[in-house]
């Protein structure tokens, strides 16, 4: 199973916290995470599944790069069109916090027929808000298992 954490790669201390938090989670679940592989949220959740002994995957907008929490990279040069990438790559979406390109994410997210959860992040439509990390996880999971996408 593989759960996508998306967000702000310029993101502040308590979305940082929020994300790490997730990838911790994630890791314990034995799912592995999927990300933009670059700093803010995407760093902070990497770094909270590697610290749990997790996999994490980012895929890059470039050609070089990536957090140092990256157990698999894959660099596209694709730019923003990556995030279509991070969203198929899952069978489960959580979103913390985030600006326009997570918004694109989300788009995607919700075209595609998976779920996508938030934590502080766009209020729209078909995302799901959750009180905490714990909350977000475990119903990511819990879908993605059920309802695992080929």
């Amino acid at each position: 199973m593989q759960i996508a954490v998306i967000g702000n790669g310029q993101a502040g201390p308590e979305e940082c916290a929020t994300a790490n938090a997730v990838g911790r989670l994630i890791a314990e679940s034995g799912a592995v995470l999927v990300c933009g592989g670059l700093g803010g949220v995407m760093e902070a959740a990497c770094r909270g599944a590697k610290e749990a002994g997790g996999t994490t995957a980012g895929i890059l907008p470039g050609t070089d790069g990536g957090n140092p929490y990256l157990d698999i990279t894959i660099r596209t040069d694709l730019g923003h069109a990556r995030n279509v990438l991070v969203v198929l790559s899952a069978d489960a979406v959580i979103a913390v916090g985030g600006k326009y390109g997570t918004l694109s994410e989300i788009a995607v997210t919700l075209k595609t027929g998976r779920p996508v959860y938030g934590l502080g992040s766009w209020e729209i439509e078909g995302v799901i808000p959750c009180p905490s990390p714990e909350d977000a996880v475990t119903r990511a999971v819990h879908d993605a298992a059920r309802s695992r996408i080929p």
